[in-house]
């Protein structure tokens, strides 16, 4: 531990004026100072798990909605869109659930 010294990335000013909001330091937490107890580099902070996806959804439990909907990916449209983020494309693609199993499989 060290003893507290100003932010160095708020610079003391526990964060940023934006209009009404005001957004709190990251860094410091929004207190303006790190060390002693507030030392953010002698914390140990797990990452967050990552978000459950659309198809682990509480409301596929609900009957009903398991039953409108044959499959949980193209809601019964049989295509598939995605967005790729690093080339910015729409990429539309057959749903596996239409394509039909191999014979003799």
């Amino acid at each position: 531990m060290t003893d507290p010294i100003t932010c160095p990335e708020c610079e003391g000013k526990r964060g940023q004026q934006l209009g009404p909001l005001f957004l709190a330091c990251l860094f410091c937490g929004g207190r303006g100072w790190v060390g002693a107890d507030n030392e953010p580099a002698e914390a140990c902070q797990k990452p967050p798990p990552p978000p459950p996806t659309a198809t682990d959804h509480k409301v596929w439990t609900d009957p009903y909605i398991a039953a409108a909907f044959p499959c949980r990916m193209c809601f019964g449209s049989k295509q598939v869109t995605h967005v790729d983020e690093d080339s910015g494309v729409l990429m539309t693609s057959t749903c596996p659930c239409s394509v039909e199993p191999a014979p003799g499989a």
